[in-house]
């Protein structure tokens, strides 16, 4: 993915900028420590472990448990561990909120703060992780669940060998396993801040490679539309009907034809829109009098993601209108729109950056920057005043039945997550 943003005067696609033009010349952040060494084996097997664990969102409570029972047999303080009732606010109810894990450190230096989400997509309930040459996949017909197990257990691995070398060799650290991700970033969105503490530096381990930071992603918008029109019998009297199938098919004809479905560019900006789900109809002799349709609008400009939700409700509204019986009667329309997470990009000089870059370096990879065209919990955490780098573990053709881990990049990816939350204050 490639994404665009001004460094400077000049605006240039972050694929295509060297990583020194996007940090400070002298940087006011610890320097890392030299590259960690991590018990390989039992990184894998953490992975293994959690991977197996079914929690979909809403459901992450054993997942959680088993990380807790982890930290705890780590020899982490109880006091040190706690759940906050963000699944008291989330649109499903849970059965835990988000674990927050505090690691005060020597007191001194920045704070940084390490997140991941625990639930997966329904995909992956059942799945049987194996290792497969250098990959781990599921040996039943499931997903993975490498997104986002692996950035829990790359976490969970970084947390443990802090431990090993003494918490209080290092500057502070929170750890937060989130909930609901897959489901619109609900955990991140009502995470309990007050919990969280102060935050200097942040980093979200999610999907893709191991170089790829990512520093900004898109917003997202989605609509749900109930379109009423007016029943009757479809071979007796089809003129008394207004058939809501119609309308939808019109309203969404439109958005085509004018360019404001899909991928979107125009004067106003880019974005996208998809019509992605269409309930309607009981018989084939009965003029249909009720649809409803869920939809989205993307865009990293929440000022053209609006426009673009606006043109799809005006386009419903007259497709609605112009759909009438044999006595002008026309059909209705209900639209409601709710904001997932508003789009962000990081400031290019903030010291997540050269930390994630450093620490990227430190395992002989090349970092690279991105920003995304999907949400992420970072979304959310950068309204809450979090400005997190999210970085990747390897997983590969997430939500699908393909899913895959790659060993190295997730491996890899745990030495990242302990370089982070082992630099010592100087």
């Amino acid at each position: 993915m490639t994404g665009r943003f001004k460094c400077g005067s000049k605006v240039v696609k972050t694929t295509e900028i060297e990583i020194t033009n996007l940090l400070p010349p002298e940087s006011n952040v610890s320097e890392l420590n030299h590259e960690v060494s991590v018990d390989p084996v039992a990184a894998l097997d953490r992975f293994l472990d959690l991977a197996k664990i079914p929690g979909i969102s809403g459901q992450e409570a054993d997942v959680a448990a088993r990380i807790v029972e982890s930290l705890r047999a780590a020899g982490l303080p109880e006091s040190q561990i706690q759940f906050d009732d963000a699944n008291t606010r989330t649109r499903i109810s849970g059965n835990c909120g988000n674990l927050i894990v505090t690691l005060p450190g020597n007191g001194r230096g920045p704070r940084t703060m390490l997140s991941a989400h625990m639930d997966t997509v329904p995909i992956c309930v059942g799945s049987e992780p194996v290792i497969e040459g250098d990959e781990v996949i599921s040996a039943a017909a499931t997903g993975l669940g490498a997104d986002d197990r692996s950035g829990c257990a790359a976490i969970l691995t970084a947390v443990i060998e802090r431990l090993k070398r003494g918490d209080e060799n290092f500057s502070p650290a929170v750890v937060c396993f989130l909930i609901q991700e897959e489901i619109g970033l609900e955990g991140a969105k009502n995470l309990s801040v007050d919990r969280v503490g102060q935050v200097d530096q942040a980093f979200n381990f999610d999907g893709g490679t191991v170089e790829k930071l990512t520093i900004g992603a898109i917003g997202g918008q989605r609509m749900m539309i109930e379109l009423t029109g007016i029943p009757a019998h479809a071979g007796v009297a089809p003129q008394a009907g207004a058939s809501a199938i119609v309308m939808a098919a019109r309203a969404i004809a439109d958005l085509d034809e004018r360019g404001w479905h899909g991928k979107i560019e125009n004067e106003y900006g880019v974005g996208t829109a998809n019509v992605g789900v269409i309930n309607g109809g009981d018989a084939t002799n009965v003029v249909t009098p009720k649809v409803t349709i869920r939809a989205e609008a993307r865009s990293h400009d929440a000022t053209m993601r609006t426009r673009i939700v606006s043109e799809i409700e005006a386009a419903f509204a007259k497709a609605a209108a112009m759909v009438t019986n044999d006595k002008g009667h026309s059909g209705s329309l209900k639209f409601e729109s709710r904001v997932d997470y508003e789009s962000f990009k990081l400031d290019a000089e903030h010291p997540s950056i050269k930390l994630a870059h450093d620490a990227v370096k430190s395992v002989g990879r090349e970092p690279f920057v991105d920003v995304a065209n999907g949400g992420l919990d970072a979304n959310w955490l950068f309204r809450h005043g979090i400005a997190a780098v999210t970085m990747g573990c390897g997983q590969r053709n997430i939500h699908t039945a393909d899913e895959r881990l790659s060993i190295a990049d997730y491996q890899d990816a745990c030495k990242i997550a302990t370089q982070l939350i082992t630099v010592s204050n100087q």
